[in-house]
């Protein structure tokens, strides 16, 4: 049994496209408490209010991990979901804003370059751009990444 596939193929994923993610998501305290916890983060920016009220925000941050995970993730049924063979890397990953809890999140991610791949001809390599806003649209992060995707499979 074949499984679903949502995400786009190589042919599909062209230079200039941008997808605009239909997934959005209010960020929770639960979320930032339990992502930090299991990835033994301590920071107190993501975990003690009364330390964050004498920094610069005043407030508990997120923890920007999460954030970079939720805004890449919503775009995997869009994207991704069964048509990647992996992520080849990560780069230039900014946070020009930073999110608090309540925050409500939305995505977009831009093809910015593919080549096929030189070894095999079956799958090519696509470079991604994705962004994520907050409720006033502002830019909370920005991650550039490679991916390996396979191509549209042949008809036999």
């Amino acid at each position: 049994m074949q499984s679903a596939v949502s995400g786009k193929y190589f042919e599909e994923l062209e230079p200039g496209k941008v997808f605009h993610h239909a997934i959005t998501r209010t960020v929770t305290e639960t979320d930032n408490l339990l992502f930090s916890a299991l990835t033994y983060n301590s920071q107190p920016l993501h975990l003690d209010d009364e330390f964050c009220k004498n920094t610069i925000y005043g407030k508990r941050l997120v923890n920007s991990i999460f954030t970079l995970g939720l805004v890449v993730g919503v775009g995997v049924g869009d994207l991704t979901l069964g048509t990647t063979l992996g992520n080849l890397g990560f780069d230039q990953i900014t946070f020009p804003k930073p999110v608090f809890i309540g925050d409500t999140l939305r995505a977009e991610t831009e093809i910015t370059d593919r080549r096929e791949s030189k070894k095999n001809p079956d799958r090519g390599i696509v470079h991604f751009a994705t962004r994520g806003f907050n409720q006033r649209d502002e830019m909370v992060v920005e991650v550039h990444r490679v991916g390996l995707m396979m191509k549209r499979p042949t008809e036999s």
